[in-house]
């Protein structure tokens, strides 16, 4: 990973309005607006449950979901999706998508819909042996916050996270590797993210849910399909990885990335989303 070759923001508008022109020899595409959302479309935050988008982030993203309603310039087809480190129940209170939102939950474990009457999620189901090693794993997690100040765990459906944002140095790093520990024990893997460790029992990654939500628009829209995708984290990348040279990917803050183009922050995100929506509204 590296900084991306072209890192102002004017840049990455450009490249967001030359997303929403017309493909190959000018026939219609769809298209597939895939974003994460703490960090991304709404600050972080020490309380996750304080979590909500910029209200210029909320706008952008009411527009493009009007937009996806209906048939975009040059009879395209266009999707949202936010995609989320987050359970999808979670994801659905804290983000207050508007219908017609896909919704990607622990990093692709979980997906569903944003209807009119709440959301229409598929149902997670564990094998016993998962559900047995779940078990064991949030145990070792608690073990591995225990007497560290400021870590605590978080429960999801499929796995458990170690949040060490409010943890001084020393004590983050003896979390950390406990939990590192606790995963390496259990056969697992351990995806670090920012004062983050999630571990669990259903192998997926944000690339793989990005690659299945294009599979799923071509099959519906019958149409060759490009993906936006914007994050701001270490998990972000392997949906960033997955994209191809059509699509377009997007850093939201510091850091290496495998991004093409990078914003500062959500607010300047959301600016760029109503570039795009500009473009598909002609």
């Amino acid at each position: 990973m590296s900084e991306p070759p072209h890192g102002s923001t004017s840049d990455a508008t450009a490249a967001a309005v030359a997303f929403a022109g017309p493909g190959p020899g000018g026939g219609p595409r769809a298209r597939l607006v895939a974003l994460d959302f703490d960090g991304t479309l709404a600050p972080l935050v020490d309380d996750p449950t304080a979590s909500a988008m910029t209200p210029a982030a909320r706008a952008a993203v009411d527009r493009l979901a009007v937009l996806a309603a209906g048939a975009t310039a040059g009879g395209g087809v266009l999707r949202v999706a936010l995609v989320s480190g987050r359970d999808v129940a979670d994801l659905a209170a804290r983000s207050s998508a508007p219908p017609g939102t896909y919704l990607v939950g622990s990093h692709g474990a979980e997906t569903g819909v944003v209807t009119s009457d709440g959301v229409d999620a598929v149902p997670l189901r564990l094998t016993t042996e998962q559900q047995a090693t779940l078990g064991a794993l949030r145990a070792g997690m608690s073990d591995a916050a225990a007497g560290r100040a400021g870590a605590w765990v978080q429960d999801k459906p499929s796995a458990a996270v170690l949040h060490t944002r409010l943890s001084p140095g020393p004590d983050a790093a003896a979390a950390v590797a406990a939990a590192d520990d606790v995963a390496g024990r259990l056969g697992l893997h351990a995806m670090h993210g920012k004062d983050v460790v999630e571990v669990a029992v259903v192998p997926t990654s944000k690339g793989e849910a990005v690659g299945r939500l294009r599979a799923a628009l071509e099959q519906e829209s019958g149409l060759p399909v490009v993906v936006l995708y914007a994050g701001d984290d270490t998990t972000d990348e392997t949906a960033l990885a997955a994209l191809g040279p059509d699509d377009l990917g997007l850093k939201v803050g510091p850091g290496p990335t495998r991004a093409t183009q990078r914003v500062p922050d959500a607010d300047a995100l959301a600016a760029l989303l109503q570039a795009l929506a500009d473009g598909l509204d002609r």
